[in-house]
């Protein structure tokens, strides 16, 4: 999908390489089946001018450099996690040599640990040159007005329980034969997919929590049924039988389908471009909720650090799955107490960090003002804060 780390990275590769980037491709192949291209999603001519001080940007091979190769591009696909070195030493000769190099399968092809300067970098790419389509911007922002009006606040919730998820995640959710047959068959999609076992996936904490699972957390944390809820989704497995406890638990529901009426009809053949419209009303949230550890919820996780602050609960699936077990061994008082212990540290407090767990784009540390305690001079404060990416 397009909150993928692909295009930020391949500004960092590029920059590493000192070469120009062509706009990137996305992927028309994967599951969703979704014809986007860049300038369908972001705009391109922003992208292109916002980094211009650091990588040259064009959107296609030029002409007289294509009819000056004697060969297409080469194409070639780096090892997960690489290091800088990596593409000095082993892509930069090919490059060199061939003019023109296609990177494919760009997904967490860059190590999470670069140096501070490079890591800003990718705070300008995610946070600042990447800005949606007009047209996407506007019915995001369309869709937070029409719930600011009914509420001052809300909480937006990336449920992430489409088939694929499941799926890919090798869970199983108690549907009996019919529920393991349709996963599995979906699972074929993926050839390098390991067997998994369900039951040691949820044990450790690598399956999704249920709509139910999600309410109960948030019950048990003190939202009360007054709270309005966002559910950033595709299609859920299981549909309304699936969604109907939390519906029960939140009455004040609501989706872009809900909420935007004929005005997502333009939209609805594109996965990626509804998903920008998830992407912009979950970052407008006092309040938002991932489930899963995700692309979107990681850069969603960043960016509201990034941007000012703002409250990301992030589920400690692996603890609570043991508790829910549980449930109904105990009463709710004791469960509401074992969720908020459970919950320590995720909660999405300005400090709340896992030190040399957290990945990058979810924690942006080099590009986050340092945070100075209240008892310190003006003066000292003005010394030892860091700018923030400019």
């Amino acid at each position: 999908m397009i909150f993928s780390f692909q295009i930020t990275d391949a500004v960092v590769v590029a920059w590493i390489l000192n070469a120009t980037l062509v706009v990137p491709e996305l992927d028309h192949h994967s599951f969703w089946k979704d014809d986007s291209d860049f300038s369908d999603i972001f705009d391109v001519d922003w992208f292109i001018s916002y980094l211009s001080k650091d990588v040259p940007v064009v959107k296609s091979i030029p002409y007289e450099v294509m009819t000056s190769m004697d060969k297409l591009p080469w194409t070639m696909r780096a090892p997960r996690k690489s290091m800088p070195e990596f593409y000095v030493d082993e892509v930069l000769p090919i490059l060199m040599r061939r003019r023109a190099l296609q990177l494919t399968k760009f997904d967490y092809r860059l190590t999470n640990e670069l140096d501070e300067e490079l890591q800003k970098l990718r705070c300008r790419v995610n946070f600042h040159a990447l800005r949606f389509t007009k047209s996407i911007q506007s019915l995001g922002k369309k869709l937070v007005r029409r719930l600011r009006i009914m509420s001052s606040r809300y909480v937006a919730i990336h449920l992430r329980f489409e088939p694929d998820m499941l799926a890919f995640s090798g869970c199983y959710y108690g549907g009996g034969e019919k529920e393991r047959k349709e996963l599995a068959e979906i699972r074929k999609r993926w050839d390098t997919l390991p067997d998994l076992s369900a039951e040691d996936e949820r044990t450790r904490g690598k399956c999704p929590l249920t709509p139910h699972e999600i309410g109960l957390m948030l019950q048990a944390l003190g939202f009360g049924n007054e709270t309005y809820l966002y559910v950033a989704s595709g299609e859920i497995y299981g549909g309304e039988e699936t969604l109907r406890p939390l519906r029960e638990l939140f009455p004040n529901f609501y989706t872009k389908e809900m909420l935007a009426g004929d005005d997502l009809k333009p939209f609805l053949p594109f996965a990626s471009q509804l998903a920008a419209v998830d992407f912009i009303v979950c970052d407008e949230s006092d309040v938002f909720v991932t489930n899963n550890n995700g692309n979107m919820a990681k850069v969603l996780a960043g960016r509201r650090r990034y941007m000012g602050h703002k409250r990301t609960i992030r589920p400690n699936t692996k603890k609570l799955n043991v508790l829910f077990q549980a449930r109904n061994q105990m009463d709710w008082d004791r469960f509401s107490q074992k969720v908020k212990k459970i919950q320590r540290g995720l909660m999405g407090e300005p400090d709340d960090t896992r030190h040399g767990r957290d990945d990058f784009h979810e924690m942006p540390s080099s590009c986050i003002c340092q945070r100075v305690p209240a008892n310190r001079s003006v003066t000292t404060q003005t010394e030892n804060l860091t700018a923030q990416v400019s």
